[in-house]
């Protein structure tokens, strides 16, 4: 056998190819992170097994292999707060869980002030975490210096650095490893992962969930969770539920390796840019989302060009530096950049979305009250506040500043 896999074959599968099964408890359409999650929790905690993650693609295929990998908890609202935390705690002891390798690196999280107003907004955060108990703090220019020494502060800086907002805990993990190390134990404890199969409909009756239609056919079940991101509406909108959700392609790049270079993740709103090193030498650069709505996961040159000049306001010295490759990931934005948790319309439906650009890093904490929300039948408290009648109500969870840079 060892042989065999010294030529690549003979490897077991990470988790099962299942077939759909004549019906389920619980269907998830969506296989990426949020899914996952969620059908992990709901067999590890709950005992609910008799569980199908739908995906219309590959696993982990949508936003979870589209993002920029940044984890943190220094959120402004409360509910952001208690939410992202969770999820930020649930992080470190990942890999131990899951008996499989995310990568997650505590290195450290900066936010760059460059202006009176980032000082300003940053300062109220820090504020806020710290009277909820994250340790997130502000630092003046110099400690700034002495984390990041590779930023440019020259006399001809064209911004002054006024300081930033700290946060030793935030950090980065691998996007891909998260949705295998959730597949992996979910299916070994009886979840059904069913790619290639897209949901077309849901069915209900008299009020009620009897159903998904799928390409691969009809799925009777009495509860269903739609994760499927920025393709949610088109699922809730025959059921005439309406989702105040806009999909925008948020646009990334990878550099070519270099050696290491930054050890901790660099955020800066004033250039609309971001900046972290994987564990393969990869500068991980983001910046703001398209300026117009749509559902193209492909790359712009215009778009990057605009996000590599922020960059190098920051680094210059990464000047001669070659891209290797760029992607886009659709995200649906909600007027208040927070996410959509809750059950809606016929009974038995819940949903999961609107989560813009900080899914990735709400993954483990999303799943987990999400979980509890279905076998309960009440919301979790930590999801209570995110409910879809919080627009109607006119009680907004504002996080329009919270990624520090235009979406």
């Amino acid at each position: 056998m060892r042989e065999a896999r010294r030529q690549h074959t003979g490897w077991e599968p990470a988790w099962r190819r299942a077939q759909p099964k004549s019906s389920y408890d619980v269907v998830i359409i969506g296989g990426g992170g949020h899914g996952l999650a969620t059908a992990y929790y709901l067999a590890k905690l709950h005992n609910v097994t008799n569980v199908a993650v739908l995906e219309k693609g590959w696993l982990g295929g949508g936003n979870t292999a589209r993002n920029t990998t940044i984890i943190r908890s220094n959120y402004l609202r409360p509910e952001s707060m208690a939410l992202y935390g969770l999820s930020h705690s649930l992080f470190e002891h990942l890999s131990g869980e899951l008996d499989f390798n995310t990568f997650y690196s505590p290195r450290g999280l900066v936010d760059l002030a460059y202006t009176r107003s980032d000082v300003d907004r940053l300062s109220r955060t820090a504020d806020a975490n710290r009277h909820f108990g994250i340790k997130s703090w502000m630092i003046p220019p110099d400690e700034v210096r002495t984390i990041v020494p590779q930023l440019d502060d020259g006399p001809r800086k064209r911004y002054p650095l006024m300081g930033a907002l700290w946060q030793p805990s935030g950090g980065i993990a691998r996007h891909d490893a998260i949705a295998w190390g959730y597949a992996r134990m979910a299916s070994r404890l009886g979840v059904d992962i069913i790619e290639n199969c897209e949901a077309e409909s849901i069915e209900h009756e008299v009020g009620r969930v009897v159903g998904v239609k799928t390409s691969r056919g009809y799925i009777p079940t009495s509860t269903v969770l739609i994760a499927a991101a920025s393709d949610t509406p088109a699922l809730t909108a025959p059921l005439g539920i309406r989702l105040p959700i806009e999909p925008v392609t948020l646009q990334a790049l990878v550099s070519e390796p270099l050696k290491p270079f930054l050890d901790v993740v660099v955020m800066a709103g004033s250039v609309e840019g971001y900046v972290s090193q994987s564990d393969k030498g990869e500068l991980v650069i983001g910046g703001g989302t398209d300026l117009y709505p749509g559902y193209s996961r492909r790359g712009a040159l215009p778009a990057i060009e605009d996000t590599v000049a922020s960059l190098l306001e920051l680094f210059p010295v990464l000047s001669r530096v070659r891209m290797m490759r760029h992607w886009g990931g659709t995200v649906d934005i909600t007027p208040d950049r927070s996410p959509i948790i809750g059950p809606a319309g016929p009974r038995g439906l819940y949903l999961n979305c609107g989560w813009g650009t900080g899914g990735f890093k709400a993954i483990p904490g999303s799943g987990y009250a999400t979980a509890s929300l279905i076998t309960s039948g009440k919301a979790a408290h930590v999801v209570e506040p995110f409910g879809l009648e919080r627009f109607a109500q006119g009680r907004m969870i504002d996080e329009s500043a919270a990624s520090a840079v235009a979406h």
